[in-house]
Protein backbone atom coordinates (compact mmCIF):
# COMPACT_ATOMS: atom_id res chain seq x y z
CA UNK A 1 0.00 0.00 0.00
CA UNK A 2 1.39 3.39 -1.06
CA UNK A 3 1.15 6.39 1.49
CA UNK A 4 0.76 9.85 -0.33
CA UNK A 5 2.02 12.75 1.34
CA UNK A 6 -0.56 14.76 2.44
CA UNK A 7 -1.19 18.57 0.72
CA UNK A 8 0.09 21.30 2.56
CA UNK A 9 -2.31 23.70 4.24
CA UNK A 10 -4.19 26.34 2.24
CA UNK A 11 -2.79 29.36 1.61
CA UNK A 12 -5.98 31.78 2.30
CA UNK A 13 -4.46 35.24 2.08
CA UNK A 14 -5.75 38.94 3.80
CA UNK A 15 -5.09 42.10 1.39
CA UNK A 16 -4.58 45.24 3.58
CA UNK A 17 -4.95 47.92 1.12
CA UNK A 18 -7.03 48.70 -2.12
CA UNK A 19 -5.15 51.08 -4.09
CA UNK A 20 -2.65 50.83 -7.04
CA UNK A 21 -0.40 48.30 -4.94
CA UNK A 22 -3.18 46.51 -3.78
CA UNK A 23 -4.78 46.18 -7.35
CA UNK A 24 -1.78 44.92 -8.65
CA UNK A 25 -1.31 41.96 -5.67
CA UNK A 26 -5.05 41.26 -6.01
CA UNK A 27 -4.46 40.27 -9.43
CA UNK A 28 -1.15 38.42 -8.74
CA UNK A 29 -2.80 36.11 -6.53
CA UNK A 30 -5.74 35.58 -8.65
CA UNK A 31 -2.79 34.41 -11.59
CA UNK A 32 -0.58 32.58 -9.78
CA UNK A 33 -1.76 29.14 -8.90
CA UNK A 34 -3.35 29.37 -12.62
CA UNK A 35 0.34 29.51 -13.93
CA UNK A 36 2.83 28.40 -11.24
CA UNK A 37 2.49 24.81 -9.69
CA UNK A 38 2.40 26.35 -5.84
CA UNK A 39 1.97 22.69 -4.01
CA UNK A 40 -0.85 23.92 -1.88
CA UNK A 41 -4.17 25.80 -2.59
CA UNK A 42 -4.13 29.68 -2.68
CA UNK A 43 -7.07 31.91 -2.68
CA UNK A 44 -7.45 35.73 -2.09
CA UNK A 45 -9.70 35.72 1.53
CA UNK A 46 -10.21 39.20 2.06
CA UNK A 47 -9.49 43.02 1.88
CA UNK A 48 -9.13 45.76 4.11
CA UNK A 49 -9.79 49.35 4.00
CA UNK A 50 -11.05 51.94 5.65
CA UNK A 51 -13.56 53.40 3.47
CA UNK A 52 -16.10 50.49 3.52
CA UNK A 53 -17.96 51.54 0.13
CA UNK A 54 -14.64 51.42 -1.58
CA UNK A 55 -13.08 48.02 0.06
CA UNK A 56 -16.22 46.59 -0.84
CA UNK A 57 -16.39 47.66 -4.65
CA UNK A 58 -12.71 46.21 -4.61
CA UNK A 59 -13.75 42.84 -3.05
CA UNK A 60 -16.65 42.67 -5.50
CA UNK A 61 -14.41 43.64 -8.70
CA UNK A 62 -11.66 41.24 -8.18
CA UNK A 63 -13.86 38.08 -6.91
CA UNK A 64 -12.82 38.80 -2.99
CA UNK A 65 -15.08 37.06 -1.03
CA UNK A 66 -14.41 38.80 2.60
CA UNK A 67 -13.92 42.56 3.51
CA UNK A 68 -12.25 44.07 6.84
CA UNK A 69 -12.55 47.51 8.00
CA UNK A 70 -9.64 47.20 10.16
CA UNK A 71 -6.36 44.87 9.73
CA UNK A 72 -6.38 43.92 13.20
CA UNK A 73 -9.49 41.87 12.27
CA UNK A 74 -7.58 40.30 9.64
CA UNK A 75 -4.55 39.19 11.60
CA UNK A 76 -6.77 38.28 14.48
CA UNK A 77 -8.86 35.50 12.31
CA UNK A 78 -7.84 32.04 11.85
CA UNK A 79 -8.95 31.07 8.92
CA UNK A 80 -6.14 34.00 7.16
CA UNK A 81 -2.97 32.79 6.79
CA UNK A 82 -1.01 35.27 5.40
CA UNK A 83 -1.40 39.38 5.31
CA UNK A 84 0.02 41.27 2.34
CA UNK A 85 0.39 44.46 3.16
CA UNK A 86 -0.11 47.16 0.32
CA UNK A 87 -0.53 49.89 2.58
CA UNK A 88 1.84 53.50 3.34
CA UNK A 89 5.30 52.92 4.95
CA UNK A 90 4.59 54.81 8.07
CA UNK A 91 1.93 51.75 8.79
CA UNK A 92 3.90 48.77 8.00
CA UNK A 93 5.94 47.72 11.53
CA UNK A 94 2.91 47.69 13.19
CA UNK A 95 0.85 45.51 11.32
CA UNK A 96 3.73 43.00 10.26
CA UNK A 97 4.74 42.89 13.63
CA UNK A 98 1.41 42.26 14.83
CA UNK A 99 0.64 39.45 12.20
CA UNK A 100 4.10 37.63 12.70
CA UNK A 101 3.10 37.61 16.68
CA UNK A 102 -0.23 36.40 15.41
CA UNK A 103 1.28 33.27 13.43
CA UNK A 104 0.68 34.78 10.19
CA UNK A 105 3.10 34.74 7.22
CA UNK A 106 3.73 38.27 6.19
CA UNK A 107 4.11 39.50 2.70
CA UNK A 108 5.19 43.27 3.01
CA UNK A 109 5.72 45.84 0.40
CA UNK A 110 9.34 48.10 0.13
CA UNK A 111 10.62 49.66 1.87
CA UNK A 112 10.47 47.48 4.58
CA UNK A 113 9.90 50.67 6.65
CA UNK A 114 10.16 54.14 7.09
CA UNK A 115 12.68 54.19 9.56
CA UNK A 116 15.86 52.20 10.62
CA UNK A 117 14.60 51.61 14.11
CA UNK A 118 11.04 50.43 12.86
CA UNK A 119 12.99 47.45 10.01
CA UNK A 120 15.58 46.75 12.73
CA UNK A 121 12.23 45.61 14.94
CA UNK A 122 10.27 43.90 11.85
CA UNK A 123 13.94 41.93 10.79
CA UNK A 124 14.39 40.55 14.57
CA UNK A 125 10.74 39.87 14.70
CA UNK A 126 10.45 37.48 11.76
CA UNK A 127 14.07 35.92 12.51
CA UNK A 128 12.27 34.81 15.54
CA UNK A 129 8.94 33.50 14.07
CA UNK A 130 10.62 31.84 11.60
CA UNK A 131 11.73 29.28 13.88
CA UNK A 132 8.21 28.53 14.41
CA UNK A 133 7.96 27.96 10.38
CA UNK A 134 6.29 31.46 9.72
CA UNK A 135 7.68 32.82 7.17
CA UNK A 136 8.07 36.53 5.79
CA UNK A 137 9.55 38.25 2.24
CA UNK A 138 9.71 41.96 1.38
CA UNK A 139 8.05 43.06 -1.72
CA UNK A 140 10.79 44.20 -4.12
CA UNK A 141 9.12 42.77 -7.14
CA UNK A 142 11.63 43.86 -9.79
CA UNK A 143 13.79 41.09 -8.90
CA UNK A 144 11.18 38.61 -10.42
CA UNK A 145 11.64 40.21 -13.82
CA UNK A 146 13.24 37.15 -16.29
CA UNK A 147 15.82 39.91 -17.58
CA UNK A 148 17.14 40.79 -14.47
CA UNK A 149 17.04 36.79 -12.72
CA UNK A 150 18.68 36.01 -16.04
CA UNK A 151 21.36 38.71 -15.28
CA UNK A 152 22.32 37.57 -12.06
CA UNK A 153 22.61 34.39 -13.49
CA UNK A 154 25.14 35.59 -16.01
CA UNK A 155 27.16 37.51 -12.70
CA UNK A 156 26.93 34.32 -10.85
CA UNK A 157 28.35 32.23 -13.33
CA UNK A 158 31.35 34.31 -13.93
CA UNK A 159 30.69 35.53 -16.93
CA UNK A 160 31.18 39.27 -16.00
CA UNK A 161 34.11 38.58 -14.22
CA UNK A 162 35.22 40.40 -11.39
CA UNK A 163 32.42 43.49 -10.55
CA UNK A 164 33.90 46.86 -11.08
CA UNK A 165 31.45 49.64 -11.59
CA UNK A 166 26.93 49.77 -11.16
CA UNK A 167 25.38 52.10 -12.31
CA UNK A 168 21.83 52.15 -11.36
CA UNK A 169 19.19 55.11 -12.26
CA UNK A 170 15.44 54.75 -11.57
CA UNK A 171 13.45 58.00 -13.18
CA UNK A 172 9.77 59.15 -13.36
CA UNK A 173 7.87 62.17 -14.15
CA UNK A 174 4.76 61.88 -13.09
CA UNK A 175 5.23 64.99 -10.78
CA UNK A 176 6.68 67.00 -12.85
CA UNK A 177 3.39 69.58 -12.61
CA UNK A 178 3.90 71.70 -9.63
CA UNK A 179 0.31 71.37 -9.21
CA UNK A 180 -0.02 67.95 -9.13
CA UNK A 181 -1.82 67.73 -5.60
CA UNK A 182 0.38 66.67 -2.38
CA UNK A 183 -0.74 63.31 -2.01
CA UNK A 184 0.97 60.50 0.98
CA UNK A 185 3.79 59.34 -1.09
CA UNK A 186 5.00 62.96 -1.36
CA UNK A 187 4.56 63.89 3.08
CA UNK A 188 7.56 61.96 5.04
CA UNK A 189 5.15 61.19 7.85
CA UNK A 190 3.41 58.50 5.75
CA UNK A 191 6.25 57.68 3.38
CA UNK A 192 9.54 58.56 5.14
CA UNK A 193 11.50 59.71 2.41
CA UNK A 194 10.39 60.39 -1.25
CA UNK A 195 12.09 59.64 -4.40
CA UNK A 196 14.75 57.39 -2.18
CA UNK A 197 12.39 55.41 -0.34
CA UNK A 198 9.82 55.13 -2.81
CA UNK A 199 12.30 53.82 -6.35
CA UNK A 200 15.59 54.64 -4.93
CA UNK A 201 15.27 51.10 -2.74
CA UNK A 202 14.46 49.43 -5.90
CA UNK A 203 18.15 49.82 -7.47
CA UNK A 204 20.03 49.79 -4.14
CA UNK A 205 18.14 46.35 -3.92
CA UNK A 206 18.72 45.52 -7.41
CA UNK A 207 22.40 46.06 -7.36
CA UNK A 208 23.04 43.73 -4.74
CA UNK A 209 20.43 41.44 -5.85
CA UNK A 210 22.12 40.77 -9.47
CA UNK A 211 25.59 41.74 -8.41
CA UNK A 212 26.07 39.67 -4.66
CA UNK A 213 28.00 42.94 -3.12
CA UNK A 214 26.55 45.16 -0.33
CA UNK A 215 27.75 49.28 -0.42
CA UNK A 216 29.65 50.13 2.50
CA UNK A 217 29.83 53.78 2.41
CA UNK A 218 27.77 56.58 0.48
CA UNK A 219 28.11 60.32 -0.43
CA UNK A 220 24.57 61.56 -1.36
CA UNK A 221 22.72 64.80 -2.57
CA UNK A 222 18.93 64.84 -2.36
CA UNK A 223 16.73 68.28 -3.57
CA UNK A 224 13.30 68.78 -3.15
CA UNK A 225 12.55 71.17 -6.51
CA UNK A 226 8.80 71.83 -5.72
CA UNK A 227 8.50 72.56 -2.34
CA UNK A 228 4.70 72.91 -2.37
CA UNK A 229 1.76 71.39 -3.29
CA UNK A 230 -1.94 72.08 -3.94
CA UNK A 231 -3.63 70.33 -0.79
CA UNK A 232 -6.00 67.09 -1.83
CA UNK A 233 -9.73 68.41 -1.42
CA UNK A 234 -9.83 65.73 1.97
CA UNK A 235 -6.66 66.76 3.03
CA UNK A 236 -7.66 70.84 3.02
CA UNK A 237 -11.32 70.25 3.89
CA UNK A 238 -12.78 71.73 0.68
CA UNK A 239 -15.66 71.23 -0.93
CA UNK A 240 -15.60 74.93 -2.54
CA UNK A 241 -14.83 75.06 -6.86
CA UNK A 242 -11.29 73.88 -8.15
CA UNK A 243 -9.90 77.57 -7.96
CA UNK A 244 -10.07 77.86 -3.92
CA UNK A 245 -8.53 73.94 -3.47
CA UNK A 246 -5.86 74.97 -5.90
CA UNK A 247 -4.99 78.27 -3.49
CA UNK A 248 -4.87 75.75 -0.27
CA UNK A 249 -1.11 74.30 -0.42
CA UNK A 250 1.04 72.17 1.83
CA UNK A 251 4.81 71.63 2.15
CA UNK A 252 6.34 68.87 0.68
CA UNK A 253 8.53 67.33 3.32
CA UNK A 254 10.59 64.63 1.10
CA UNK A 255 12.79 64.92 -1.29
CA UNK A 256 12.07 64.87 -5.21
CA UNK A 257 15.63 63.50 -6.13
CA UNK A 258 18.42 62.07 -4.77
CA UNK A 259 21.63 61.01 -6.39
CA UNK A 260 24.64 59.10 -4.37
CA UNK A 261 27.74 57.45 -5.19
CA UNK A 262 29.30 54.17 -3.16
CA UNK A 263 31.84 51.55 -3.00
CA UNK A 264 30.80 47.65 -2.06
CA UNK A 265 31.92 45.19 -0.11
CA UNK A 266 33.14 43.52 -3.38
CA UNK A 267 35.33 46.67 -4.46
CA UNK A 268 33.17 47.79 -6.83
CA UNK A 269 32.43 51.59 -7.38
CA UNK A 270 28.71 52.55 -7.82
CA UNK A 271 26.66 55.56 -8.60
CA UNK A 272 22.75 56.06 -8.07
CA UNK A 273 19.82 58.40 -9.00
CA UNK A 274 16.13 58.67 -8.15
CA UNK A 275 13.88 60.98 -9.24
CA UNK A 276 10.43 61.72 -9.57
CA UNK A 277 11.51 64.93 -11.83
CA UNK A 278 12.47 63.51 -15.40
CA UNK A 279 10.22 64.46 -18.13
CA UNK A 280 9.92 61.62 -20.77
CA UNK A 281 10.71 59.10 -18.17
CA UNK A 282 8.25 57.23 -16.97
CA UNK A 283 9.34 54.23 -15.56
CA UNK A 284 13.40 54.01 -16.65
CA UNK A 285 14.50 51.80 -14.14
CA UNK A 286 18.01 50.75 -15.30
CA UNK A 287 20.97 49.19 -14.35
CA UNK A 288 24.55 48.60 -15.69
CA UNK A 289 27.06 46.57 -14.06
CA UNK A 290 30.74 46.60 -16.26
CA UNK A 291 33.21 43.58 -14.87
CA UNK A 292 36.32 42.49 -15.76
CA UNK A 293 35.30 40.14 -18.32
CA UNK A 294 32.01 41.33 -19.97
CA UNK A 295 28.82 43.87 -19.10
CA UNK A 296 25.55 43.75 -18.61
CA UNK A 297 22.90 46.91 -19.79
CA UNK A 298 19.10 46.92 -18.49
CA UNK A 299 16.18 49.30 -19.08
CA UNK A 300 12.93 48.61 -17.73
CA UNK A 301 11.08 50.28 -20.57
CA UNK A 302 12.10 47.29 -22.49
CA UNK A 303 11.86 45.51 -19.75
CA UNK A 304 12.08 41.71 -22.12
CA UNK A 305 15.98 42.50 -23.10
CA UNK A 306 18.80 42.52 -22.06
CA UNK A 307 21.90 43.64 -23.07
CA UNK A 308 25.18 41.78 -22.44
CA UNK A 309 28.85 42.21 -23.81
CA UNK A 310 31.11 39.30 -23.70
CA UNK A 311 34.63 40.98 -23.93
CA UNK A 312 36.42 37.54 -24.08
CA UNK A 313 35.50 37.16 -28.04
CA UNK A 314 37.54 38.93 -30.34
CA UNK A 315 37.56 42.55 -31.06
CA UNK A 316 36.33 41.80 -34.73
CA UNK A 317 33.08 40.46 -33.17
CA UNK A 318 32.52 41.50 -29.36
CA UNK A 319 30.32 44.78 -28.44
CA UNK A 320 26.40 44.06 -26.83
CA UNK A 321 24.20 41.89 -27.97
CA UNK A 322 20.17 41.96 -27.39
CA UNK A 323 19.04 39.17 -25.54
CA UNK A 324 15.21 38.61 -26.16
CA UNK A 325 14.62 37.25 -22.27
CA UNK A 326 11.39 35.04 -23.22
CA UNK A 327 12.86 31.74 -23.60
CA UNK A 328 11.59 28.52 -21.55
CA UNK A 329 15.07 28.57 -20.46
CA UNK A 330 14.95 31.87 -18.70
CA UNK A 331 13.76 32.16 -15.57
CA UNK A 332 10.07 32.43 -14.83
CA UNK A 333 9.47 32.82 -18.55
CA UNK A 334 8.29 29.10 -19.17
CA UNK A 335 5.53 29.65 -17.35
CA UNK A 336 3.85 32.11 -19.85
CA UNK A 337 3.64 32.71 -23.32
CA UNK A 338 5.56 30.90 -26.60
CA UNK A 339 8.78 32.17 -27.26
CA UNK A 340 9.34 35.75 -28.28
CA UNK A 341 5.85 36.69 -26.38
CA UNK A 342 7.16 39.39 -23.55
CA UNK A 343 5.43 39.89 -20.06
CA UNK A 344 4.82 42.81 -18.48
CA UNK A 345 4.88 44.61 -15.17
CA UNK A 346 2.12 42.67 -13.40
CA UNK A 347 4.15 39.59 -14.46
CA UNK A 348 6.33 40.17 -11.69
CA UNK A 349 3.75 40.42 -9.14
CA UNK A 350 2.58 36.50 -10.13
CA UNK A 351 6.12 35.79 -10.03
CA UNK A 352 6.44 37.50 -6.57
CA UNK A 353 3.14 35.92 -5.24
CA UNK A 354 3.93 32.28 -6.28
CA UNK A 355 7.85 32.25 -5.01
CA UNK A 356 6.35 33.25 -1.66
CA UNK A 357 3.14 30.69 -1.47
CA UNK A 358 5.91 28.03 -2.94
CA UNK A 359 8.30 29.03 0.10
CA UNK A 360 5.55 28.72 2.73
CA UNK A 361 4.00 25.29 1.39
CA UNK A 362 7.70 23.67 0.69
CA UNK A 363 8.71 24.94 4.48
CA UNK A 364 11.76 27.41 2.99
CA UNK A 365 12.57 30.93 3.41
CA UNK A 366 12.07 32.97 0.83
CA UNK A 367 13.86 35.80 -1.10
CA UNK A 368 14.14 38.90 -0.28
CA UNK A 369 13.77 38.31 3.70
CA UNK A 370 13.12 40.95 6.39
CA UNK A 371 17.14 40.79 7.20
CA UNK A 372 17.25 41.93 3.50
CA UNK A 373 14.95 44.69 3.58
CA UNK A 374 16.46 45.93 6.66
CA UNK A 375 20.10 46.29 4.80
CA UNK A 376 18.20 48.14 2.07
CA UNK A 377 17.11 50.72 4.84
CA UNK A 378 20.64 50.73 6.24
CA UNK A 379 21.41 52.30 2.71
CA UNK A 380 18.39 54.55 2.95
CA UNK A 381 19.52 55.61 6.29
CA UNK A 382 23.13 56.38 5.42
CA UNK A 383 21.87 58.01 1.98
CA UNK A 384 19.85 60.84 4.40
CA UNK A 385 22.45 61.53 7.19
CA UNK A 386 24.71 62.06 3.96
CA UNK A 387 22.70 64.28 2.63
CA UNK A 388 21.93 66.20 5.62
CA UNK A 389 26.03 66.76 6.13
CA UNK A 390 26.30 67.98 2.78
CA UNK A 391 27.09 64.70 1.12
CA UNK A 392 29.63 63.54 3.46
CA UNK A 393 30.60 60.12 3.10
CA UNK A 394 28.60 58.19 5.58
CA UNK A 395 29.63 54.70 6.57
CA UNK A 396 27.46 51.46 6.38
Amino acid sequence: MTTQNPTPPAIRVALIGYSFMGRVHAQAWSSAPRFFDIGAPVSLEAVCGRDAEATGTFARRFGIPRTFGDWREAVADPDITVIDICTPGSSHAEIALAALAAGKHVLCEKPLANTLQDAAQMRDAAASAALDGIRSMVGFSYRRTPALAYARELVRNGRLGQIRHIRARYLQDWIVDPEFPLVWRLQADAAGSGALGDIGAHIIDLATFVTGHRLVGVSALTETFVRTRPLAAESAGLTADRSEKNAARGPVTVDDSTVFIGRTDGGALASFEATRLAPGSKNAMRLEIDGSLGSLSFDFESLNELLFHDHTLPAAENGFRRILVTEPDHPYAGAWWPAGHGLGYDHLFVHQAADFARAIAEGIDPEPSFTDGFEVQRVLDAVQNSAADSAAWTQI
